[in-house]
C-alpha cells in the first residue's frame, strides 16, 4: 500500500524517501492536496503483469467511431 506524503516532505526528505523506496516502500506525492506522482521501486515485479492486463482489456474493447474531428472542434468553446 502506498504511503502518502506532501511534495514539501518529499523534497525535504528525498534521500530518506529513496532509501525507503529501495527497501520496497511506495509513495503517493500530494501537491496542494492532490495526488501528482507515485514513487515506486524500479524493480516492481507487478508492473509488467499490470501492463499486460491493461493491454488485454483495451484490445477487447469495441472500436467506437467518434466521427471526424478538427483542431477547431477540439479547442473551440
Amino acid at each position: 500500500m502506498d504511503r502518502t506524503i506532501t511534495a514539501t516532505q518529499a523534497n525535504q526528505g528525498f534521500s530518506e524517501l529513496l532509501r525507503d523506496v529501495q527497501d520496497g516502500a511506495s509513495f503517493v506525492v500530494l501537491s496542494r492536496g492532490r495526488a501528482v506522482a507515485r514513487v515506486i521501486p524500479v524493480g516492481d515485479k507487478d508492473q509488467p503483469q499490470k501492463l499486460d492486463a491493461l493491454l488485454r482489456f483495451v484490445e477487447d474493447q469495441p472500436q467506437r467511431m467518434a466521427g471526424a474531428w478538427s483542431r477547431e472542434d477540439l479547442y473551440s468553446r
